[in-house]
């Protein structure tokens, strides 16, 4: 099979697409084919060895892949070879195959195709967990979403959009605003251009229910002083590349929360709530509540470029590798 290979951490150029042997499954494992693997801001950081993984080199990046079951361990139950699956499989996903124990495994409706489910995993998993699970929001309520047209922007928009929530997109290109209103954001900032507080004030009549802060850096202060009495700011990650430094009062001020979100450790510490979470994330797509869009797709060879990509913030949406 051809791989994504990471040698060792640097520049994401030194990446090479290599041969590697098929793999067999042991017991309580499966092989998949793999149709499509989501590619995610945090590989980058991963293969540049920025960020606090560090896996033993060399080692095949991606973590979120779909496809059809190509050989079964012993000891497997209840799959069958050709069955369509998602899993999230933590590393080896930029490859022609991966191997996953069973209880990993994610049915892919018909009603999704396989590039599709490869992208929903990490980014839609993190926005249910973050609006069901860390916090919670009231139809009605407004949600502010920042970097609304990547990824994890669009994830937001659409999940709080289906929880009945009035969404702001902001976001720094026109297309990735179309974007976030296409998914069902009611407004738009363009907060390189705009006053990101006191639109978002202006929009809301006096300020948001909740943030939605996948950026950091210098909008996440603007973003804050937005939320209204009782306001929850989700802290997602930090995109931009700084770490915010906020003033603390500003949280005691009006009786604020602060909601860190991090669904990837959380996955581990509660396999089974995950499992729950995601049956909950299909049965939405399936009966049409959420609209995952068809993600753009590109060959292994451009993985260091769709990495970079993300990483400068000039993707808008989703992008899966087809091997």
């Amino acid at each position: 099979m051809r791989a994504v290979v990471c040698n060792e951490f640097g520049p994401l150029e030194t990446l090479m697409v290599e041969e590697r042997p098929a793999l067999a499954p042991g017991e309580g494992m499966v092989v998949i084919d793999v149709a499509a693997a989501g590619v995610n801001f945090v590989d980058g950081l991963i293969c540049q060895g920025k960020y606090q993984l560090k896996p033993a080199t060399p080692f095949i990046p991606g973590s979120e892949v779909s496809g059809t079951i190509g050989a079964i361990g012993p000891g497997v139950t209840g799959w069958a070879v050709g069955d369509r699956v998602l899993a999230f499989c933590g590393f080896g996903g930029f490859a022609g195959q991966v191997l996953v124990p069973a209880l990993s495994l994610v049915a892919v409706p018909d009603a999704i195709d396989l590039p599709q489910a490869a992208a929903l995993v990490q980014s839609y998993c993190t926005m249910l967990f973050t609006l069901t699970r860390r916090t919670t929001v009231a139809p009605g309520e407004w949600v502010l979403v920042l970097g609304a047209g990547g990824g994890i922007g669009l994830a937001a928009v659409d999940v709080a959009t289906a929880l009945g929530a009035r969404v702001i997109a902001a976001a720094s290109t026109p297309d990735k605003l179309g974007a976030a209103v296409a998914m069902g954001a009611e407004a738009t900032i363009a907060y390189e251009e705009e006053d990101l507080k006191t639109r978002a004030r202006e929009l809301s009549g006096g300020g948001v229910d909740v943030v939605i802060d996948p950026v950091g850096g210098r909008h996440a202060e603007p973003a804050l002083r937005a939320t209204r009495h009782m306001g929850r700011f989700c802290v997602i990650g930090f995109a931009s590349g700084p770490i915010p430094s906020i003033p603390i009062n500003q949280v005691l001020l009006n009786n604020r929360t602060l909601v860190g979100v991090d669904w990837g450790g959380w996955t581990f510490k509660d396999p089974f709530g995950n499992r729950a979470l995601i049956d909950e994330l299909m049965g939405m797509v399936a009966d049409g509540r959420l609209h995952p869009t068809a993600p753009a797709t590109r060959p292994l060879e451009d993985a260091a470029a769709v990495m970079d990509a993300l990483i400068d913030r000039t993707v808008a949406g989703k992008v899966v590798l087809v091997p």
